[in-house]
């Protein structure tokens, strides 16, 4: 269904996404970024985390057949991560494992079958790659909508607009932070 090219400019769009949901959410209050706000990850900086997880997780262990030591990595749940700068330390780990693999993907790896623990069924890297991206848009859309909750726009997300040519950095998007948000 999808090509090695197209993994690769899916995942150039979901950190390009993400770097810029991270920057956005930085600029808010610490004690708004922690606040459980009843999602489904309970806070801001949970769900930040939670996103790159479900990365970290399916590509740098899963895939290569490392799942034992997934539960004893440090460095890797919300509550170790106490700030953004550590979140961005993580992002910036789970990067450093899966922009090489991307690197070296072939076509015949995404017919590679792949197993989780605790995923039943059978499936292929390319389910994989699939799950990751679609798990992160899902996960945003919680985002965005605590965001407008709070008057708060979210930055661009728009594949289209993200991919154009020449397309000026943050066109389209206006931060406006509500005085509720600093409360």
């Amino acid at each position: 269904m999808v090509s090695v090219a197209d993994v690769r400019r899916l995942y150039v769009y979901n950190w390009k996404v993400y770097d810029a949901y991270l920057d956005r959410l930085q600029r808010l209050p610490w004690r708004l970024a922690v606040r459980d706000l009843g999602s489904g990850h309970r806070s801001l900086k949970d769900t930040m985390v939670h996103i790159l997880n479900v990365h970290d997780a399916w590509i740098n262990f899963v895939v290569p057949g490392r799942v034992r030591e997934l539960e004893r990595t440090p460095g890797r749940r919300p509550a170790e991560l106490g700030s953004w700068a550590e979140v961005r330390g993580y992002r910036d780990r789970v990067r450093a494992g899966v922009d090489p693999f991307l690197r070296r993907l072939r076509p015949a790896d995404l017919r590679r079958p792949v197993h989780a623990p605790w995923m039943p069924g059978h499936y292929t890297l390319e389910d994989v790659f699939l799950q990751t991206s679609l798990e992160q848009a899902h996960h945003l859309g919680e985002v965005i909508a605590l965001l407008w909750q709070r008057e708060i726009e979210p930055p661009e997300m728009t594949w289209i607009d993200l991919r154009r040519e020449g397309a000026r950095r943050g066109a389209g998007t206006r931060h406006r932070v509500a005085r509720r948000a600093r409360r």
